[in-house]
C-alpha cells in the first residue's frame, strides 16, 4: 500500500466524519431526522460529492483528501451504493425515504468499511509521525491542568 499522504488535511477533517455519519445508522435516526441538529443526509452528501471528494469519481482526490488507492476505490463503491439509493427515492427525497430503502444498508456497510480504512490510515501515519519524533502538544503548547498555564519544568524523557 502506498499512502500518498494528504495536500489538504483540512478537507480530510470533513471528509472521514463524513462516512462515520454514513457508516452509523442509529446517528443517522438520531441527528439526520432530528430537525434542531445541524447535520443531515444533504450535508453529508455535499461534503462527500460535491465540496471535498467527488463520492462518485474520487481518483482526482487521490493524495488531497484521500490516503491510498484503496479509499479511492472504496470512495467509489460508497459513491456508487449512494447513487443506486437516489435513483430509487428520488433526488429531492426526505432523509427517512433514503434510511427506509431497501439498499440503504449497503451505503451502510460501504460506509463502514470505508471508515474503518480511513482512521486505520490516519493512525498509521499519525503513528509514524510519532516514531519520527514529531510530538503534540509541542513542549511550549504543553499546559498544566490546574492553572492552564504553560509548563516550566523540565519535561519527561520521551519515550
Amino acid at each position: 500500500m502506498i499512502d500518498y499522504g494528504i495536500a489538504l488535511p483540512h478537507y480530510r477533517l470533513h471528509v472521514v466524519p463524513a462516512v462515520v455519519a454514513l457508516a452509523s445508522p442509529t446517528w443517522q435516526r438520531e441527528v439526520w431526522l432530528d430537525p434542531d441538529q445541524f447535520e443531515n443526509l444533504d450535508y453529508v452528501v455535499h461534503v462527500l460529492f460535491d465540496d471535498f471528494c467527488e463520492a462518485d469519481n474520487p481518483s482526482r482526490w487521490l493524495g488531497q483528501s484521500l490516503r491510498t488507492e484503496e479509499e479511492t476505490e472504496l470512495m467509489a463503491r460508497l459513491g456508487a451504493a449512494y447513487d443506486a439509493v437516489q435513483g430509487a427515492v428520488g433526488a429531492d427525497a426526505e432523509d427517512e425515504a433514503y434510511l427506509d430503502s431497501p439498499s440503504w444498508p449497503a451505503v451502510v456497510a460501504a460506509a463502514a468499511r470505508l471508515a474503518q480504512v480511513l482512521v486505520t490510515n490516519d493512525l498509521t501515519a499519525l503513528s509514524k509521525l510519532h516514531e519520527a519524533g514529531h510530538r503534540w502538544p509541542s513542549e511550549s503548547e504543553q499546559k498544566t491542568p490546574e492553572a492552564g498555564t504553560p509548563q516550566t519544568s523540565t519535561p519527561s524523557p520521551q519515550p
